[in-house]
């Protein structure tokens, strides 16, 4: 056997169901896209804002559950286990897309963001305090956006990744119902 045809059959398994390659597909992106994340807020000092650290979670959770239900294929797991894997992807990356929007358009202007990220300044406390703190703390406002590409900013980008990972998933869902 060749390394090339080692390699080739390596990747049979995946290509041949479908909720292998949609779990194992998710987990790739959900893990590029955080390690994207943290690139840009720990090399390039782009401090994400609460509605940023919220979009987060559902590649948090994408991330082990698309190795558990992998795993649960090679392990030769019921379907209806498999099925119920790939909809909970599904129903969070549409989640976390719904999310993006949101952002998305509180950055556009196009609704107010929640009060805690967007809103107005309220009870700055005393004088002194807020000196010592204009010292150690930076603001990170949800309606500013710190960084576009292309016109999108990281929340329309969360946006499109969460639509292209819900579509795998129910790809995935529907082609192992099938089976």
């Amino acid at each position: 056997m060749t390394t090339q045809s080692a390699a080739i059959s390596a990747f049979k398994p995946a290509a041949t169901n479908p909720a292998l390659a949609a779990s194992l597909a998710i987990t790739l992106i959900a893990a590029a896209t955080i390690a994207g994340a943290w690139f840009f807020q720990l090399v390039l000092g782009i401090v994400p804002c609460p509605l940023c650290l919220e979009q987060r979670y559902a590649y948090y959770l994408a991330i082990p559950l698309g190795l558990l239900i992998a795993l649960a294929v090679r392990g030769g797991a019921p379907r209806p286990l498999l099925l119920a894997g790939l909809a909970i992807l599904a129903l969070a990356s549409l989640a976390n897309a719904w999310l993006g929007a949101y952002h998305s358009g509180v950055e556009w202007g196009f609704w107010k963001g929640p009060t805690d990220c967007s809103g107005p300044v309220v009870n700055l406390g005393s004088a002194t305090d807020l000196l010592s703190r204009l010292d150690t703390v930076k603001v990170v406002r949800c309606d500013e956006v710190q960084w576009r590409f292309l016109g999108l900013s990281l929340a329309g980008y969360n946006l499109l990744i969460s639509l292209l990972m819900a579509a795998i998933a129910a790809w995935g869902f529907v082609r192992t119902a099938k089976r």
